[in-house]
């Protein structure tokens, strides 16, 4: 991929910059931010932009609203929390184009910051209507990518407003490029995958693309069940995708092809029922009694999964190894966790589930970097064009 431009390779000063954002953040039943990571990821952009002279126009989307207004899923606590963290007024605006829009930014200074309303609030927005990336358009003088959280869609905020301005990465955004591209293109050897996470179909893609550039790939979660099936083996309840197994099996022997080890659970937790107050019993990973589901890896398990990622210097990671928002299964993914943080390997961690898990073993500011895009990290390790940034400028054009 070309490498494309960014908000640093672009004089700001006295424009008008729109900035996507990824402020996409989890509420509490309180109706208060429970984390607010994914704002302060946003803050470096926002701060070299204004103090480079910009006046900065937030756009981010919350929720699925579906075109609707919903009160609940407005961005004003985003907008306090943000104010909060820079110590300098952020405006707020009830729409996302329109007249107030346009009067709000046109009046706009630099150094100044504006927050939009929630993009998804417009019927537009997921269907990249090009009417609506105009409209916003009109509202600056340069667009800035910096939502990599949503770059795998092709959005009017994402990838339909690039075609109606200058167009960059933003510093996060160039960031998660960056250290993801570099797994894929020079990664320190031995070079690990670990994979978890409840459906194979959602990995799948990840692990044809990986299989020949890593040397081991550790599996566990609900999708392992699939690859022991399609090892012959009996899984009990567990959850299968049986229209994933020859594909799976086909995926097993390009891996034996190309020197890619692919490790299964040797032992697994498994339960008599889907509760967090389930009987368990710890078995052989070919012993799953009739009527039980696995719902965690096994100790023997995770011993043998340290010993490969203790051996690793690079490792990816997306998905956990069991239920571990129930104490009873999350052993598993805190062993691998905790094997992860004290590798001292350059340790990536795709977000989503991943990133949960880490922060609730307090072990989030242990590894080298954590995507903001979980689900965007995995395309683009697929190798699949995200939209979002195939749209931005690559470094040969101007801005």
């Amino acid at each position: 991929m070309a490498r494309k431009l960014t908000a640093s390779d672009v004089d700001v000063s006295g424009k008008r910059v729109l900035v996507r954002a990824d402020f996409n953040v989890p509420f509490n039943e309180a109706g208060e931010i429970a984390d607010d990571k994914r704002i302060r990821e946003a803050l470096p952009t926002i701060r070299d932009l204004l103090d480079r002279g910009a006046a900065v126009i937030l756009a981010s989307h919350l929720g699925r609203p579906k075109g609707e207004v919903v009160e609940k899923l407005r961005l004003n606590p985003i907008a306090e929390r943000l104010q909060e963290l820079l110590g300098i007024p952020v405006k707020k605006v009830d729409s996302v184009v329109g007249e107030d829009a346009r009067a709000a930014a046109s009046s706009l200074k630099p150094g100044e910051i504006l927050m939009l309303e929630n993009t998804r609030f417009e019927p537009g927005e997921t269907k990249n209507d090009q009417e609506l990336a105009r409209s916003m358009a009109l509202l600056a003088d340069l667009f800035v990518n910096d939502a990599f959280g949503a770059a795998h869609r092709a959005h009017a905020s994402t990838e339909g407003v690039a075609h109606f301005l200058p167009a960059v990465a933003g510093l996060l955004m160039k960031k998660e490029l960056d250290m993801l591209g570099s797994v894929l293109r020079d990664p320190q050897r031995p070079f690990t995958a670990i994979l978890g996470g409840n459906k194979v179909s959602d990995k799948l893609g990840v692990i044809n693309n990986l299989i020949g550039k890593v040397d081991d790939l550790l599996t566990g979660g609900g999708m392992c069940f699939t690859l022991l099936r399609a090892m012959g083996k009996s899984v009990g309840n567990s959850i299968v995708e049986e229209e994933q197994v020859n594909a799976v099996k086909n995926a097993l022997k390009r891996a034996e092809a190309l020197g890619t080890r692919i490790h299964m659970p040797r032992d697994l937790v498994v339960a008599d029922r889907f509760s967090e107050d389930a009987a368990v019993r710890v078995v052989s990973a070919d012993e799953i009694p009739e009527g039980w589901m696995g719902l965690d890896i096994g100790p023997l398990t995770v011993q043998e999964y340290r010993e490969v990622i203790t051996a690793s210097r690079t490792i990816f990671w997306n998905g956990p190894m069991g239920v571990f928002e129930w104490e009873l299964f999350q052993a598993g993914t805190r062993g691998i966790a905790q094997a992860v943080a004290e590798s001292g390997a350059v340790s990536i961690v795709g977000g989503g589930d991943t990133a949960s898990a880490l922060k609730r073993f307090g072990l989030e500011d242990r590894v080298t970097f954590v995507s903001t895009g979980g689900g965007a990290s995995m395309e683009f390790l697929e190798g699949k064009e995200l939209p979002g940034v195939a749209a931005l400028m690559d470094a040969r054009e101007e801005a």
